[in-house]
């Protein structure tokens, strides 16, 4: 069930009519909210505004709604979400996120550390919890839908759509009091035709890189890792559809990127059948003008259609989903210690549950199979499990209950 119905004033409307957007008008700074009618009695929602009306769930309110539709988001607990929520994840209102992260927003410039003389301590404080770069990463996919699949998806995810998504999705964040929409580049689709204005428009956005008041601004880069070439300074890491404009790394640093992520540099080059995407989340500054270096940088696997994955092992599984047109979200790993207690996908277009499928794979070491196992027997029958060393089974057939 791609298309969304409500109810507005009494009146059901669809979420393709084109009388939707004044039919919100009439409700947006009201008190009175939309319904999704998604389930018996309908599910509150309420109107958001960015460059149109948008109808959103509210905070906490994705797992009341039917698992085929489109507002639907699994119990927080099903992924690594859970762990950072009301610490790292806080939802100052309705559609508005604060992220508290583990990195700065600026170098200060001939910054040291003062050391002296030990001082007593008055005060102990409580760690904080804090998102890493991986983390925001995915937060930023899963908050642009590129974790959900459905069939109306097939042939539409490219360069294009993701840099949209996730500019939109981003400009609902907020990080260390600042938008992250503002700190945020996503290379647009190349065009040989366009791609003097394209550089144009990217020297204009990360022109926040300059430096001010001694400090030294960084900013995020996320896109396509494609290659990266050794220099006398060190390396240029090259990313699709910024042909112009590599990102330069010191080479020691690049060494230790490669060997931390080495299982997804790996992947590339696995003898799977299935085609895998390396993305790189990398925090920049500049240290000359027009010149960008990673500062610290985060890797992530993605399918061909965006959708992340932990590792190869999900492939087969991701694909054989798209491929048979099930509907399905893919819970993510944020900063949990192992993706393993989680499924590897949730099937939604099996009844009024999802239905949590599970890879377990020869590779896993006994820390993580004792996990999955675990997970598993928690899910009891309804669990759909896949040894990847036997045939995948069949899944659960369609359902169109509601």
């Amino acid at each position: 069930m791609d298309l969304q119905r409500f109810t507005i004033k009494g009146r059901v409307i669809g979420a393709d009519d084109p009388l939707l957007q004044e039919a919100l008008a009439q409700v947006h700074d009201t008190l009175e909210r939309p319904r999704c009618l998604c389930m018996p009695g309908g599910v509150e929602m309420y109107v958001a505004r960015h460059r149109m009306f948008l109808v959103k769930r509210m905070p906490d309110s994705g797992s009341a709604h039917h698992p085929g539709c489109p507002s639907y988001e699994p119990e927080s607990q099903q992924s690594g979400l859970g762990e950072l929520l009301g610490e790292a994840v806080l939802e100052t209102e309705p559609g508005r996120v604060e992220l508290r992260v583990d990195f700065p927003w600026a170098r200060v410039v001939g910054h040291s550390v003062l050391r002296g003389e030990a001082q007593d301590v008055a005060e102990v404080d409580v760690p904080q919890r804090r998102m890493s770069l991986r983390a925001l990463m995915h937060f930023l996919f899963e908050r642009a839908g590129f974790n959900r699949w459905s069939p109306a998806m097939a042939g539409k995810r490219n360069q294009g759509v993701l840099r949209k998504y996730l500019l939109e999705a981003a400009e609902e964040i907020t990080v260390k009091g600042v938008s992250l929409a503002e700190r945020l580049y996503i290379p647009e689709p190349f065009s040989e035709n366009s791609k003097v204005e394209a550089a144009h428009r990217r020297r204009e956005k990360l022109a926040v890189l300059r430096p001010c008041d001694g400090k030294t601004p960084l900013a995020i880069v996320i896109g396509e890792y494609k290659a990266n070439e050794a220099t006398a300074q060190g390396c240029r890491v090259w990313i699709r559809h910024l042909p112009d404009a590599p990102l330069l790394v010191p080479g020691r640093t690049w060494e230790r990127i490669e060997r931390v992520f080495a299982p997804l540099f790996e992947a590339r080059d696995a003898d799977i059948g299935h085609s895998v995407r390396l993305v790189i989340a990398a925090l920049i500054c500049a240290r000359r003008e027009y010149t960008y270096e990673i500062d610290s940088a985060s890797l992530m696997l993605t399918s061909e259609q965006w959708i992340p994955i932990e590792g190869v092992h999900e492939l087969p599984l991701v694909d054989a989903l798209v491929a048979q047109q099930r509907r399905f979200v893919k819970p993510l790993r944020y900063d949990a210690h192992s993706a393993a207690p989680f499924p590897n996908a949730l099937l939604l277009d099996a009844g009024l549950s999802p239905v949590p499928l599970h890879v377990l794979s020869r590779f896993m070491n006994p820390k993580e199979r004792a996990a999955k196992e675990k997970a598993i027997a928690r899910a009891g029958e309804i669990a759909w499990v896949w040894s990847t060393d036997q045939a995948m089974p069949s899944l659960k057939s369609i359902s169109d209950s509601r």
